[in-house]
C-alpha cells in the first residue's frame, strides 16, 4: 500500500484541503513543466501556433490572458487533483505519473488540436510527441509530490 493510500485514510478527509494543496501542487506542477520544456525542447515545428498568437487573433492580448492560461489550467486540474486525491487515493497511481499522461492525453489530443492552439494530432513528430508526453509526466510527478507535502502540513 503506498504512502499517499496510507495517510488518506489516516488522517479526516477534507474537501477544501485536498483543494487547496492541490492548487499549490498545480502551480508548482506548471513551473517544473515550464522547465522540462525548455529542456526538451517540446515544439519543434514553426507551423505549430503560439497560444500568444491564436489569443491575440481572438481580440485578447496575448501578454495578459496568453501568459495566465498554463497556470490558470495547472492550478485548475491540480485543485481538481487534489479533491479526487483526497476521496480516491488510487488516482495518485504511480506517484503522479498516470494523472500527468491522463492531461496530456485529454489535452492534446482534442481541445487544443481544434483551437489551433497545437498541432493536429498526427502531425508532430515522434520526438514532439515523446517531448510532450515527458513534460506532463513531469507536470503529474511534481503535483503529487507536492500535493503530498502540502496535504501533511495541513
Amino acid at each position: 500500500m503506498s504512502e499517499s493510500s496510507t495517510s488518506a485514510t489516516s488522517r479526516e478527509r477534507s474537501l477544501a484541503k485536498g483543494l487547496a494543496a492541490g492548487l499549490v501542487a498545480g502551480l508548482v506542477g506548471v513551473a517544473a513543466k515550464t522547465l522540462a520544456e525548455r529542456m526538451f525542447q517540446h515544439r519543434s515545428a514553426p507551423e505549430a501556433e503560439p497560444a500568444g498568437d491564436w489569443l491575440a487573433r481572438h481580440e485578447q492580448p496575448a501578454g495578459d490572458r496568453g501568459e495566465r492560461i498554463p497556470w490558470e489550467f495547472g492550478a485548475f486540474t491540480g485543485a481538481a487533483y487534489g479533491a479526487l486525491a483526497e476521496f480516491y487515493p488510487a488516482a495518485t497511481a504511480r506517484e503522479g505519473a498516470a494523472f500527468g499522461m491522463a492531461v496530456e492525453t485529454l489535452t492534446q489530443e482534442a481541445p487544443l488540436p481544434a483551437l489551433g492552439i497545437s498541432l493536429p494530432v498526427g502531425s508532430e513528430s515522434t520526438r514532439e510527441r515523446i517531448s510532450g508526453m515527458t513534460s506532463h509526466v513531469v507536470f503529474g510527478v511534481t503535483v503529487e509530490f507536492v500535493r503530498r507535502l502540502v496535504r501533511k502540513v495541513l
